[in-house]
């Protein structure tokens, strides 16, 4: 059974009712960001319960040392903590001498909190009976801001019911904090200066090893009937990593008193590490000119401006729209494309686990669906993050693996280019990732046309990841082929087998790609042809040698079946559907040791499939049919990333009935808890595939000969959706009802376009 406690709504996720055993998991679907920092939903005020307590700052990670039994040459020596930050949000609160804390108050009631979508907002309000009898109102709203993102808001009001009341509100910043998913019970922070200023307070701490310094700051307001009131904190306390303020408000029966807090960080990547405070009473400042109603009337109209792009809306199905808008919004809160230098991990904000900002998902998953949202540069920018890191790509694979000439493997997770992930079935074995990054670099061209990139910077990744696959390949006597030994594929519940066919077809892609991107910028970018050779020292008896490699590839194949087999001993498994499987037993990586998972035929995730989504136009519909068939009835769905590449799979073969099932599996994968997980944090990556599952699954969008096709499908179950693309500059909107299809342009372009296989010319009318 699926958690179904979240109200469907078309622009919010709202919770009514309080209920302790749903707390960690509200605290993860409530979260909110702005691509600079983000924080789950936990309560300012004290709670006692059980909770997860998360503030992440992007960019900022510590180094966690690799804990394991039995060392290996090559090990990764740290694994990646996305780190919890300084708490700028807590505030102590007292009425009439008694704590607020929802996990020891006599009565609960009207408990409700809403994630408002639309307009970039997070609020709660509740009733309570505390233990001295008060009867109390609270409303408390927060966000953080698009315009200003190294700072967020608070506003926390307060109304007493049934008596008079003396309330006091701590607000404070505290520093010694700790991860949820630390190994070696380690602090990640020092804390420097503990310091305050009229009403405001800072705290400056340094991470540890990496050396990361951050101000965390606030300043305060208190607010009577909505007006600000001229009051003192009567205390200001300093201690060791902590710093806090008391303020006492007189509020008689139904009068509102709130406290206003603003508060953020500044880093030192964005600021020199002396002026970190003076950054910080800026921001403040900025914060304080606008006020919160201001700042939050800028909030409205950002993510006004991101949704009219972004948007996709479906008639006729809340649930459907809801978990397409909350994907998309949670996108854009964890990566708007500003900075270069950041990534989107898998847990964005929302919490620790996996560690590390960058997996293959953002090339195989995200770039699609910040192409097609923002403009290419957004896209290009995640490029470019690869390309930033190729020399630790090709140390990785000199000084962990032993390779030569150049050869590039990037890492399975990073936060610098360096590898931080710390299973070695999965580090040193799952290599496929490196043909998702050279995928990427074609379909980026592929979409925005923009070619530039490749002799600029992408040619020399191409290279990199070819010398890799042609070192990684061994020549099999018996077979007479090159074959890949000992890899994991995108079904991690297989390690160390032989010739995975996707990971084997994807080398061969990579190699051919290369090869061709070579010969193309030769004879049209001769002078980057030039510059490239020089610094990367490649002839042609190398390439010719790649050839070999790529032409006598070995793929595993089934005559028996007539499927390419996911690897040389999948047939040796007992071949029991997952539909033949005890619903008691799943999910497998929940009820199962790792040795019966391993044995069995069952499938985390597309796998060969992942190779047909990719490269779809390599096979007939036919061949798609077969081993959609053959290969699905044995896949668990237990990765994040499976339902979608499923879903748009059966829209192409026209099983509505199965897409829309794997649409909705994606799309709520986190709001129903489909994988019982969703309390360690949301699973942002693949959200992309939501959006993919709707205008490549649904919307049937493919790019073919550099124009846009469409063959549009429609569930049932709606009666209308739409979404835009930004395709070369040029504004698209599609439309879909079981009548027809409309596409229709912004602005003055026109473009040709293709719709059910005929060509049609849009233009504004």
């Amino acid at each position: 059974m699926n958690q179904d406690y979240i109200i469907p709504n078309n622009w919010s996720i709202i919770e009514e009712g309080f209920n302790a055993a749903s707390v960690k998991s509200s605290e993860s679907l409530f979260s909110i960001g702005n691509g600079a920092m983000g924080q789950r939903a936990n309560f300012e005020e004290n709670y006692s319960g059980s909770t997860f307590q998360g503030s992440y700052i992007a960019g900022v990670y510590y180094p966690d040392k690799t804990k394991v039994g039995w060392w290996k040459n090559g090990y990764p020596k740290y694994f990646a903590k996305v780190l919890n930050a300084p708490n700028w949000i807590g505030i102590h609160v007292e009425v009439n001498g008694e704590v607020v804390d929802l996990a020891t108050c006599k009565e609960i009631k009207n408990f409700r909190r809403e994630l408002n979508m639309k307009e970039g907002w997070y609020n709660r309000t509740f009733e309570v009976v505390l233990q001295n009898e008060t009867q109390i109102q609270v409303n408390v709203t927060r966000f953080l801001s698009l315009d200003i993102d190294e700072v967020g808001a608070i506003k926390y009001e307060i109304t007493p019911i049934n008596t008079d009341a003396k309330v006091v509100f701590v607000p404070y910043l505290d520093s010694g904090i700790e991860n949820e998913d630390t190994n070696w019970e380690e602090k990640f922070w020092e804390t420097l200066t503990v310091k305050s200023d009229e009403n405001k307070a800072f705290i400056v701490a340094r991470t540890l090893k990496t050396n990361f310094v951050v101000a965390t700051f606030m300043q305060n307001n208190v607010l009577v009937n909505n007006h600000t009131a001229d009051v003192l904190p009567v205390e200001i306390k300093k201690e060791a990593s902590k710093i806090s303020f008391s303020y006492e408000i007189a509020a008689t029966k139904g009068q509102t008193v709130a406290l206003q807090k603003f508060g953020g960080y500044t880093v030192s990547t964005n600021h020199a590490e002396e002026n970190l405070i003076v950054a910080a009473k800026k921001v403040l400042q900025e914060a304080q000119t606008y006020g919160f109603s201001g700042l939050l009337e800028k909030q409205k109209q950002a993510w006004a401006k991101i949704w009219e792009m972004s948007d996709i809306t479906i008639d006729g199905d809340v649930k459907a729209q809801q978990g397409i808008r909350f994907n998309i919004f949670q996108l854009n809160q964890t990566y708007l494309g500003k900075d270069s230098r950041l990534n989107i991990g898998p847990k964005g904000f929302t919490g620790e686990k996996y560690g590390g900002s960058t997996y293959w998902d953002t090339e195989a998953y995200c770039i699609p669906f910040y192409m097609a949202t923002k403009n290419q540069n957004v896209a290009r920018s995640l490029l470019e993050y690869r390309y930033n890191q190729l020399d630790k790509a090709i140390e990785n694979a000199q000084y962990n693996l032993g390779f030569k000439n150049g050869a590039a493997l990037y890492p399975m997770v990073t936060m610098n280019g360096e590898e931080c992930h710390n299973e070695w079935e999965i580090t040193h074995e799952e290599i496929h990732r490196n043909g998702a990054i050279a995928f990427a670099i074609f379909n980026y061209y592929r979409y925005t046309g923009d070619y530039s990139y490749i002799p600029e910077k992408g040619l020399e990744v191409l290279i990199g990841i070819a010398r890799f696959w042609f070192q990684r390949a061994t020549f099999s006597k018996h077979k007479n082929k090159y074959v890949i030994l000992g890899v994991t594929g995108p079904n991690e519940y297989e390690n160390n087998v032989n010739n995975n066919w996707y990971t084997n077809y994807i080398a061969k892609w990579c190699i051919d790609y290369a090869f061709d991107q070579i010969q193309k910028v030769q004879s049209e970018y001769s002078k980057d042809y030039q510059r490239i050779m020089s610094k990367v020292n490649l002839n042609d008896n190398e390439l010719i040698s790649w050839k070999k490699v790529s032409e006598n590839m070995y793929f595993p194949y089934s005559e028996e079946y007539g499927v390419f087999l996911q690897q040389d001993g999948f047939l040796d498994k007992e071949l029991v559907k997952v539909a033949d499987l005890d619903k008691s037993e799943r999910p497998i990586n929940q009820k199962w040791s790792w040795d019966r998972i391993l044995r069995s035929p069952y499938i985390k995730q597309a796998d060969t499939l992942q190779g047909f989504y990719f490269f779809e136009d390599h096979f007939t519909k036919e061949q798609l049919e077969k081993h959609f068939d053959f290969y699905e009835p044995f896949t668990v769905h237990e990765s994040s990333l499976s339902p979608c590449v499923h879903s748009i799979q059966a829209a192409v073969l026209g099983r509505m009935e199965q897409a829309y099932t794997f649409y909705l599996r994606t799309s709520r994968l986190d709001l129903d808890d489909y994988n019982k997980e969703v309390h360690e944090g949301l699973h942002i990556t693949s959200m992309a595939g939501t959006w993919m599952s709707i205008v490549e699954g649904f919307g049937g969008m493919r790019v073919k000969n550099d124009q846009l096709h469409f063959e549009p499908k429609i569930p049932k179950e709606w009666n209308a959706y739409t979404f835009k693309v930004n395709f070369r500059n040029a504004i698209v909107k599609v439309e879909v009802n079981h009548q027809e299809t409309k596409v229709s342009i912004e602005g003055n372009q026109e473009i040709d376009i293709v719709v059910n296989g005929k060509p049609q010319l849009v233009k504004n009318q």
